[in-house]
């Protein structure tokens, strides 16, 4: 790794019409999940100017058996779907929570994949998909993430916070972010460029009111980054192409999956490809993507290294992972193949055992759909993979 450079990561906020897309699929695997722990949910969802398009494949005691839905179910979608878009905060013409048009196209799960990924006799529950996931933590932040996502997210909550206390009247749902550092010797030192865009409310085609709005996000801007971290004025960018009215899914379709580098680590890890909203913990898009996480967590905190990435790949259907990488880039104490061999001693690696290990089959996943999966603070049965929990048998194992 280069010991000088700049590097830059964004963030959307909730409003933004992906993430308006993303927090209904995960609301809807909630609703299942507080029904059946082993419901099988993979929910897509379109948004666009007034309307709510609702697509996938589903399993779920007490909702959808057998080809048929249980009475009320229906209703009780539509009524979780709307919630989460009255909770986001949209109100507008384009798109309100009361009026928007609602399509269910949820059908059953097929066949064919749940002979392959359920547990039965001697069979161990598979993968629900092929593909390969990547968990990546660094120690340039006290949560382990890269510093250029960690300040993006941290800038868009603050100004959801904001919005949603009424502290200020003029913000509406939809925001993105973008930061750029710049390193020295490998460790964040100043921001050279900051980026806010956001939603604003009607007659702010003024100089008075863009000025109001340009301090107000420069004082977020100050409180957010550390000390003697902001650039000059010129360096900081408040809504460059002028007027923003007409936002979220008004402004542009949503779609659920289309922020995956949002959702993770900023672009300083790879991605695998697999999106984690709309999809139950049976999915290892989701389930493994959290259990690399955990595991380079639980590396660094451990002081086995400053950075780490680790990959898994899985076949569908097959329960045990068809590889296991592990990645110091330069910074560990022990050898990687060490921790390669210690790490599925520590944890089961199948669906299954991701699942039992971290506690996934509960209705979690809504909160994870907005400001980031990884770098979140482990509440209750919430974000589980950020728990450090790991790190006494990792020094001990590699002593």
């Amino acid at each position: 790794m280069r010991s000088q450079f700049l590097f830059t990561s964004e963030s959307v906020s909730e409003g933004h019409p992906d993430k308006v897309a993303d927090q209904i699929s995960d609301s809807i695997v909630d609703l299942f999940l507080s029904k059946d722990p082993e419901a099988r949910i993979a929910c897509e969802t379109l948004t666009t100017t007034q309307l709510v398009v609702l697509a996938g494949e589903i399993r779920c005691k007490g909702v959808y058996e057998n080809g048929a839905w249980a009475p009320g179910a229906k209703e009780e979608i539509e009524a979780t779907v709307r919630e989460t878009v009255r909770r986001i905060g949209y109100e507008q013409d384009g798109f309100h929570w009361q009026t928007f048009r609602f399509e269910n196209n949820l059908h059953g799960q097929s066949a064919h994949i749940a002979q392959g990924v359920d547990e039965s006799g001697n069979k161990d529950e598979g993968a629900g998909d092929q593909g390969i996931m990547f968990g990546y933590a660094s120690d340039e932040t006290p949560d382990l993430m890269p510093a250029t996502l960690y300040y993006s997210h941290k800038i868009l909550e603050r100004m959801a916070a904001d919005r949603h206390a009424k502290v200020v009247d003029f913000l509406e749902p939809d925001a993105k972010s973008q930061v750029t550092l710049e390193y020295v010797n490998e460790k964040p030192v100043r921001a050279t460029a900051l980026v806010v865009s956001t939603q604003h409310a009607a007659g702010m085609d003024n100089d008075e009111s863009r000025a109001k709005l340009r301090d107000y996000v420069k004082g977020v801007m100050a409180d957010i980054l550390p000390e003697g971290w902001l650039p000059g004025d010129e360096a900081i960018y408040v809504n460059p192409t002028g007027l923003f009215e007409i936002g979220g899914p008004d402004g542009d379709a949503g779609l659920t999956g289309r922020k995956i580098i949002v959702d993770t680590y900023g672009g300083a890890s790879p991605h695998g490809g697999g999106a984690f909203s709309g999809k139950d913990p049976t999915k290892v898009d989701r389930s493994a993507a959290y259990v690399t996480r955990y595991l380079a967590k639980n590396i660094v905190a451990a002081g086995l290294a400053r950075r780490c990435t680790i990959q898994l790949s899985y076949a569908i259907g097959v329960a045990e992972p068809l590889s296991l990488y592990v990645d110091l880039h330069g910074t560990g104490t022990v050898e990687a193949s060490a921790i390669e061999a210690v790490l599925p001693t520590l944890v089961r690696l199948t669906p299954k055992g991701i699942r039992t290990h971290l506690g996934l089959n509960k209705p979690i996943y809504q909160k994870t759909a907005a400001y980031g999966h990884f770098g979140r603070t482990p509440e209750g049965d919430y974000f589980p993979w950020e728990k450090t929990d790991l790190v006494d048998a990792l020094k001990a194992a590699l002593a």
